[in-house]
C-alpha cells in the first residue's frame, strides 16, 4: 500500500508550469533557469577604413551621384580676395512714415523756413564762407574719399613741399581746389588722406563718416559711440595690425631657415591683436586686406602654417567660396594621420564646431560637408576623440541633425552627403565610454531614427546608424532610450526588408533587435505586434540560409524581393552565417514572451527552418549558430499545446540534437541537454534516449563539476526515471551515487541545483525502488540531506545579507520540501540495514 502511495508522489516531469499566483524571486529565477533562456552574441566587427576618404570603398555612392571629391589641389588663386557676401536681391518696400519738421512751418509756404541750397554749386569750390556753412548743414560730406588703409596718423599732418604745416584745427583754404582735382602742382602727390577736406575743429585722423556723425550731434562734442569705435579701430590698425601685416609680407618674401615658424608666430600675434581690438568676425573694415595677405601664404604648402591661416580666416568669418576652400584646406590636412598631433595642439577644432553651429546648409552645404568630414577623420584618434567630447561635439551634432532634417528638397542630396560624414563621426564617438550618457541626454538616438525615416533609401546613412545602434544598444541606458522611441521596431523591420541584400546593415539591425528583446518583455511584444514582423524575419532566415548553403544561389522570391538592388554583393559564407546567428537570437528572445512563444511554436515555417539549420550544418563549422538554434527550440518547447507544430516534431528534433550532444563543444552539449530535459516529457523521446544510449552520456555529465551542466543533466534524469524500466538501466550506470556526489560537492552553493538533484533521486528511489541504493549509499545520502536540512548550517557560508535572503528563499522553496521526503524513506532503509 505504501508503495502504491509513493507511486503517486513521483515528481512531475522536468519542466516548470506557469501559474497566475505571485512568485517569489527564487521561483522567477528557477523558472528562467529551467527552460526559457536569453541568448547573447558578439557585436559585429566593424573594420576601420584603411584610407581617410569622404566615402570609402564600400560606399553605395558613385561619381554619378554628384559625390564630392576627397582629393583636390588648393592655391592662393582659388580664393576670392574681397570676400564680400552677395546681395540678397530683395527689393525693400517703402516705409509708411511721414517726416516731422524740427522747426515750425509756415502754413502757406511750409518750406519757407528752411535754408535754400546755393544757386551755383561751384561757389563751394571757391571757399566762400556762407556756401561752406550751407554745405556742412546739408550733409554733403558723403562725397569725401575714404581713408587709406596703411597711412599713419602723423604722416597725415606733415606738409608737402611748398605747403604750410597742417594742424588738427585748421587747413588752408587753398587746399580745397587741389582736392577737387585742380592743376598739378610741383612736389610729391598727396595721398587720399592728405587730400581730405580739413574742417575746423576736426582731428585730421578722423574718418569722414565720423565727421558726419559729429556734425549731426553738434561740433566739438566728441562723445559719439560710432566715432569713438572707428577712431579706436584706426589706432589699432595703424599701430598694431598694419605693422604685423608688413612683417608677414616681409618674412614671406624671404627664404630664411625657420621662416615658417616665424610666420606661424606672426599669425598668432595677428589673431591675438585682432581679438584684443574687437576686430574679428566681419566687424573689421579692412578685413579684405588681411585676408588677401593670408591667402597668399597658402602657397607655401606648410601644414602648420595653413592651420594658423585657416583658424584666423574662420575667426574673420569668411563666407562663400572662401569658406568652402578653407574647409577643404583643413580637410586636406586631416587626411594624413601624421597631422593629428597638430590638430590636437591647435584650437582649430573649436573653429570647425563653430562653423557647424552657425552656417546654413542651403548657403554653405559643401563647406559643412568637408568640415564634418574632417571631424570624422580626427575622431578616429583616441586622444582627439576625448577632446571632441569635452568640446561638446555631440551637442553640436544634435543641432546639426535637426537642421539637416528640415532642409528643402533642393538641398536634400548635399544633406545626405553631410549625414554620411556626421553619422560616421558619431559612430566613432560611440566607442568612448563617456559618450554614452551624452548620447542619451542629447536625445541623439531618437534623432537618428528621424534621419532613418528621411533617408531610408540611402544605404550609407542606414549602415552608419545601424553601427551606432549596435554599439550603444549593448548598454542599458542607451537601450532604454532607443526602446522608448516611437516606431523604432517597425522602422527597423522596414529597413531589413528594403535593404535585405546589404549584409553589414542587416546583421547590425538584427543585433540591435536582439539586444532590445534580451531583457524586456515589453520589447518582445512590441516587436512581435509590428506589421509583418514574423514574415519579414522568416523570409530573411530563408534567404540567408539558402545563400549560406549555396553562396551563388539567386535571390529568393517573396516579400523581400520587391526592393531594387544592384549586382550581388561579394559576401563571405561566414558573414552570411553571422546574419543567421543574430536572426535566430532574435527569435529565441522573442519567444520568451507568453504571447509570442505559442505563436512561433505553432508556425510551420519557423520550425522547418530551425530543423533545416540543424540538418545542414556541423558543430565544428557553425557552433554559435547551432547553439542559438538549440536555445530557440528549448524556449519553444516550453509551450506544450496539443496543436503545437513543435510538439508533433519533437521526436525529429530529438534525433537532430544527437550531433550536438556528441560534439566536443560544451555549449552545444549544454543546450542539447536542456532540449532533452524539456522534450523528455514525451514517452517517445524518452524511449529514443534510452534506445540510443543517450542516458549514458547524460549520466557522465554529472562529473563535469559545472552547476549548469549538472542542473540540465538532472532534468533529463528526472524525466527518464518516470518509467520503471528506465530506473534499472539508470541504476546500472551508478546514477544514484553520482547524484549523491553532485549534491555533496555543489549543493551547498546552489540550492536550485540541490533541489533538482533531490527530484531526480526521488524519482529513482521514491517509487518503491529504494533498494536500488545499497546500505552505504543510503547512509551517506541520508547524512548529507540531514546536514543540509539544518537552516543555520546551510546558510552560514553566505555573508552578504541580500544574497542570504535569496539563498534562504531558494533553500526553502527548491530544496527543503523534497529533501524532507527523501529523509523519510531513507531512514527506515538505513535502520533495517
Amino acid at each position: 500500500m505504501a508503495s502504491m502511495e509513493r507511486k503517486h508522489e513521483i515528481c512531475s516531469p522536468f519542466i516548470p508550469q506557469r501559474n497566475t499566483l505571485r512568485k517569489t524571486s527564487a521561483e522567477i529565477v528557477s523558472e528562467a533557469r529551467h527552460s526559457l533562456r536569453v541568448q547573447s552574441t558578439q557585436r559585429p566587427f566593424t573594420p576601420r577604413d584603411g584610407q581617410r576618404q569622404l566615402f570609402g570603398k564600400s560606399s553605395a555612392r558613385t561619381d554619378c551621384d554628384n559625390r564630392p571629391p576627397s582629393t583636390f589641389s588648393l592655391h592662393a588663386q582659388n580664393f576670392d580676395a574681397p570676400d564680400s557676401r552677395p546681395g540678397s536681391g530683395t527689393r525693400l518696400s517703402p516705409l509708411d512714415h511721414k517726416p516731422k519738421f524740427p522747426v515750425p512751418c509756415d502754413a502757406e509756404d511750409p518750406f519757407k523756413a528752411f535754408p535754400k541750397p546755393p544757386t551755383d554749386p561751384l561757389e563751394v569750390r571757391r571757399g566762400l564762407a556762407g556756401a561752406r556753412a550751407r554745405l556742412l548743414r546739408a550733409g554733403s560730406l558723403t562725397t569725401l574719399p575714404p581713408v587709406e588703409g596703411h597711412t599713419d596718423v602723423k604722416e597725415r599732418l606733415k606738409p608737402g613741399p611748398g605747403q604750410k604745416q597742417l594742424s588738427a584745427k585748421g587747413l588752408a583754404v587753398t587746399d580745397h581746389t587741389e582736392v577737387r582735382g585742380g592743376p598739378h602742382k610741383p612736389g610729391p602727390r598727396r595721398t587720399a588722406s592728405e587730400s581730405r577736406i580739413m574742417l575746423p575743429g576736426v582731428d585730421p585722423g578722423v574718418r569722414p563718416t565720423e565727421c558726419r556723425a559729429g556734425w549731426r550731434t553738434g561740433l566739438g562734442n566728441g562723445d559719439d559711440t560710432a566715432s569713438t569705435e572707428e577712431d579706436a579701430e584706426s589706432l589699432v590698425w595703424n599701430n598694431a595690425v598694419a605693422p604685423l601685416l608688413q612683417q608677414l609680407e616681409a618674412v614671406a618674401a624671404g627664404s630664411s631657415e625657420g621662416s615658417m615658424d616665424h610666420l606661424c608666430d606672426l599669425c598668432d600675434s595677428l589673431h591675438g591683436t585682432l581679438a584684443e581690438g574687437d576686430m574679428l568676425g566681419r566687424r573689421c573694415k579692412r578685413r579684405s586686406g588681411i585676408l588677401r595677405t593670408l591667402f597668399r601664404l597658402i602657397d607655401f604648402n606648410s601644414v602648420q602654417l595653413n592651420l594658423h591661416i585657416a583658424k584666423l580666416c574662420l575667426a574673420l568669418c569668411v563666407s562663400g567660396n572662401n569658406l568652402l576652400n578653407i574647409c577643404k584646406l583643413i580637410f586636406k590636412m586631416s587626411r594624413s594621420e601624421s597631422n593629428d598631433i597638430l590638430f590636437q595642439n591647435n584650437s582649430i577644432i573649436d573653429s570647425l564646431l563653430g562653423v557647424l553651429s552657425s552656417e546654413d546648409v542651403s548657403a554653405s552645404g559643401e563647406a559643412l560637408l568637408y568640415c564634418v568630414g574632417t571631424l570624422k577623420f580626427l575622431s578616429g584618434n583616441s586622444a582627439i576623440l576625448r577632446l571632441l567630447l569635452d568640446k561638446n561635439c555631440l551637442g553640436v551634432a544634435q543641432k546639426l541633425i535637426q537642421r539637416l532634417c528640415i532642409v528643402e528638397d533642393t538641398f536634400f542630396t548635399i544633406a545626405g552627403h553631410i549625414f554620411v560624414q556626421l553619422t560616421a563621426t558619431l559612430r566613432n564617438l560611440a566607442d568612448h565610454p563617456d559618450s554614452r550618457p551624452l548620447f542619451v541626454s542629447f536625445s541623439i538616438l531618437p534623432e537618428l531614427c528621424q534621419v532613418l525615416l528621411h533617408h531610408h533609401k540611402d544605404r550609407d546613412i542606414c549602415t552608419n546608424i545601424s553601427r551606432i545602434y549596435s554599439k550603444l544598444s549593448s548598454y542599458s541606458e542607451c537601450r532604454l532610450a532607443l526602446a522608448q522611441t516611437p516606431g523604432c521596431y517597425q522602422l527597423f523591420l522596414e529597413l531589413l526588408s528594403k535593404h535585405h541584400q546589404k549584409q553589414d546593415l542587416v546583421v547590425r539591425l538584427l543585433f540591435t533587435l536582439g539586444n532590445l528583446t534580451a531583457k524586456s518583455d515589453e520589447a518582445r511584444q512590441q516587436l512581435f505586434q509590428c506589421e509583418g514582423c514574423v514574415d519579414t524575419l522568416l523570409q530573411l532566415y530563408d534567404s540567408y540560409q539558402q545563400r549560406n548553403y549555396s553562396p551563388h544561389a539567386p535571390p529568393q522570391k517573396g516579400p523581400l524581393s520587391h526592393s531594387k538592388s544592384t549586382a550581388p554583393l561579394v559576401v563571405s559564407e561566414q558573414e552570411y552565417e553571422d546574419v543567421l546567428v543574430k536572426l535566430v537570437r532574435v527569435l529565441a528572445n522573442m519567444c520568451i514572451h507568453p504571447a509570442v512563444g505559442p505563436a512561433l511554436a505553432n508556425n510551420t515555417a519557423c520550425i522547418q527552418l530551425l530543423m533545416e539549420t540543424l540538418e545542414m550544418r556541423s558543430v565544428q563549422e557553425s557552433e554559435e549558430l547551432l547553439v542559438n538554434v538549440a536555445a530557440t527550440i528549448n524556449n519553444l518547447s516550453f509551450y506544450q499545446e496539443e496543436s503545437s507544430v513543435l510538439r508533433h516534431s519533437q521526436l525529429i528534433m530529438a534525433k537532430l540534437m544527437l550531433k550536438l550532444v556528441l560534439s566536443s563543444s560544451m555549449d552545444a552539449m549544454l543546450e542539447a541537454t536542456r532540449v532533452y530535459g524539456n522534450m523528455s516529457q514525451s514517452k517517445d523521446v524518452r524511449d529514443f534516449i534510452m534506445q540510443n544510449k543517450v542516458h549514458q552520456f547524460v549520466v557522465t555529465l554529472l562529473d563535469s563539476k559545472s552547476t549548469e551542466m549538472c542542473f540540465s543533466a538532472c532534468g533529463v534524469l528526472t524525466n527518464l526515471a518516470l518509467d520503471p524500466t528506465n530506473r534499472v538501466s539508470l541504476s546500472l550506470e551508478g546514477t544514484a551515487t553520482k547524484l549523491a556526489d553532485c549534491l555533496k560537492d555543489l549543493g551547498a552553493g546552489d540550492w536550485q541545483l540541490a533541489g533538482q538533484v533531490c527530484q531526480a533521486l526521488w524519482n529513482m528511489v521514491g517509487g518503491g525502488s529504494e533498494k536500488l541504493l545499497d546500505a552505504q549509499e543510503a547512509e551517506s545520502l541520508l547524512e548529507i540531506l540531514t546536514a543540509y536540512s539544518d537552516q543555520e548550517d546551510a546558510l552560514k557560508c553566505t555573508e552578504n545579507e541580500d544574497a542570504r535572503d535569496f539563498h534562504r528563499a531558494c533553500w526553502e522553496l527548491e530544496f527543503l520540501p523534497i529533501a524532507q521526503k527523501l529523509i523519510k524513506i531513507l531512514q527506515p532503509a538505513v535502520l533495517t540495514a
